[in-house]
């Protein structure tokens, strides 16, 4: 069976190690190549885009895909609709996996918004001492408030940010050690946390470390994903990919 994972997160990861022990699979990650030193997998790797809906329709069909995973990150919007579409053009059954989004607990202080650009209103107009940790990607949204002190967490380096003029950069890549979030915010006298809610294991921490420190957090909240099957688990999606191979 050959598959193809579109992948980019930890849940990707995980797949393609269970991947990798399957001598009845071919499976191939692609990554968007928007992270600059991916970490090194155990299947084989490609990098880069297909081409839009028609591009990736074409290598289903040229590299005869009999499954395709859309495990890529929760507000890859649209990498997930073309992976939709191009399924359907393709005739190539399709599977989402899917982390959950994070939820409410007692004590937690959100403030939901819809984009980055309302996260940079809701941070208030007094400036304050800000943990972002959108994504290099999204920093320009932050332009409207550069009166915030900006501490600002990546994996790559974002390159210059003159709309952010007070600003610190820290490069790292999780996952993240609770002890270690609530340092940085009580070092860095954060006062508020902006992020996405990107759900999982790996960044939590610092959801937990703003609670226990009372802080508020900005949160986004994750975009509609296309009407695919999805599943939460490993095995969750052998099993169907179990009912592909039996179909």
């Amino acid at each position: 069976m050959r598959i193809l994972v579109l992948g980019g997160t930890t849940e990707a990861s995980r797949l393609a190690k269970a991947l990798a022990e399957r001598a009845d699979i071919e499976a191939t990650l692609s990554l968007a190549g928007r992270t600059v030193d991916p970490a090194a997998q155990p299947i084989p790797t490609r990098i880069g885009g297909f081409g839009g809906v028609e591009g990736l329709a074409a290598h289903l069909r040229d590299h005869a895909i009999d499954a395709l995973v859309d495990a890529t990150h929760p507000f890859a919007a649209q990498i997930s609709r073309n992976a939709a579409e191009a399924a359907r053009v393709a005739g190539t059954p399709i599977v989402a996996f899917v982390r959950p989004a994070w939820t409410r607990a007692p004590g937690d202080d959100w403030r939901e918004v819809a984009s980055l650009e309302e996260a940079a209103a809701a941070i208030g107009a007094a400036p304050k001492r800000v943990l972002l940790t959108t994504g290099r990607l999204g920093l320009a949204s932050f332009e409207i408030a550069p009166q915030h002190h900006y501490v600002i967490r990546t994996i790559d380096p974002p390159g210059d940010l003159p709309g952010l003029p007070d600003h610190a950069l820290l490069l790292d890549r999780g996952p993240f050690d609770l002890a270690a979030e609530r340092a940085l915010m009580e070092r860095e006298r954060i006062e508020v946390v902006v992020t996405k809610n990107s759900g999982g294991a790996a960044t939590y921490p610092k959801i937990v470390a703003a609670r226990e420190l009372g802080l508020p957090v900005v949160i986004q909240q994750p975009p509609t994903r296309p009407d695919v099957p999805r599943v939460g688990d490993v095995a969750g999606v052998f099993a169907f990919l179990n009912g592909v191979g039996k179909a």
